[in-house]
């Protein structure tokens, strides 16, 4: 039984070799990426058990991302391999200024394609915790309709449903994205968002205000990424602002996977929402300091060892 399943499209990345426009890049590195299977990772690399479902071609990008996410120790038994539909595939691109934007070459994937036909209900019913993103939600109308009636599967078992909006504007509108991804922020046990995501689906923007917000509508448990900013977390008795970990950063991109990882390791160890948002600080600055999602990612040991230096500050 895994302590918490993610459900969601992974797609091989290429990251440039080079700060500039990819048409003067000769070399990229491969590697795996998505939003629910960064959150299986930095869990598994923290010693929990975690479920990465989706489905993937049965193609060798798709063999490649189902053995890199084995390796690093996520149970990928429940993944489906499309025999007639390809992996997804994005290209990352970094400014000489060092941010990033992403080429997505997904459209007709073999994750697209998911329905509640592909999920294995009964497997299903065993995690603790069930996380998704909107990203999930935005890859096709059969995945929009699973992840909904995951979230109401969610409930009537007593599983607590996690969901972080993840909004990417390069998938849908800001209004399509507002119409599907507000029913599932509103039943939610688990929120994790960005500043920018509540403002656009709740037209908020003061954390203390996004959170109470959120509890209204039933969240148990809150964390609002701020970036460069830290975080504000809340459950809903103790609400505090987390500064960020200070670090240098090369690769934006995977911070707010890896935040959720720590938070949610945080619920799973029922520590404090104040331990709970500082893992999740931590794990999110460890990934921006690393090119890739995960690989800066740190084990139990190398986690701990920040987190008994915070310990002070807890206290």
């Amino acid at each position: 039984m895994s302590d918490i399943v993610t459900i969601g499209e992974s797609l091989v990345a290429l990251i440039p070799d080079r700060h500039t426009k990819l048409r003067y890049v000769q070399s990229f590195t491969k590697t795996v990426a998505g939003a629910e299977s960064n959150v299986a990772v930095g869990l598994a690399k923290l010693g929990h058990r975690a479920s990465w479902l989706s489905k993937v071609g049965d193609d060798e990008l798709g063999h490649y991302v189902v053995r890199e996410l084995r390796a690093e120790g996520v149970d990928t038994s429940a993944v489906l391999f499309d025999p007639d539909h390809p992996t997804g595939l994005m290209i990352k691109e970094f400014s000489p200024s060092l941010e990033s934007s992403v080429h997505y070459y997904r459209a007709g994937s073999a994750a697209s394609t998911l329905s509640g036909d592909d999920i294995d209900w009964a497997y299903l019913a065993k995690a603790k915790i069930i996380h998704i993103s909107g990203i999930t939600a935005a890859i096709s109308a059969s995945a929009r309709e699973m992840v909904a009636t995951i979230a109401a599967f969610a409930k009537e078992h007593g599983i607590l449903f996690s969901f972080d909006p993840n909004i990417r504007r390069k998938l849908w509108s800001l209004s399509e994205a507002t119409k599907a991804l507000l029913p599932l922020l509103k039943s939610a046990d688990i929120v994790l968002l960005g500043d920018e995501e509540a403002n656009v689906l709740l037209g908020l923007e003061e954390p203390q205000v996004i959170v109470q917000a959120l509890h209204s509508s039933g969240a148990r448990w809150v964390g609002v990424k701020r970036g460069s900013h830290g975080a504000y977390v809340s459950d809903g008795e103790t609400a505090l602002s987390i500064p960020a970990h200070p670090v240098r950063v090369v690769d934006t991109i995977g911070a707010g996977d890896a935040f959720n990882a720590g938070f949610l390791a945080g619920l799973l160890e029922k520590r404090s929402i104040a331990e709970c948002g500082h893992m999740g600080a931590v794990m999110g600055a460890l990934a921006v300091a690393s090119y890739g999602d995960t690989e800066g990612l740190p084990d139990r040991r190398g986690l701990d060892s920040v987190m008994n230096n915070i310990q002070g500050v807890l206290r």
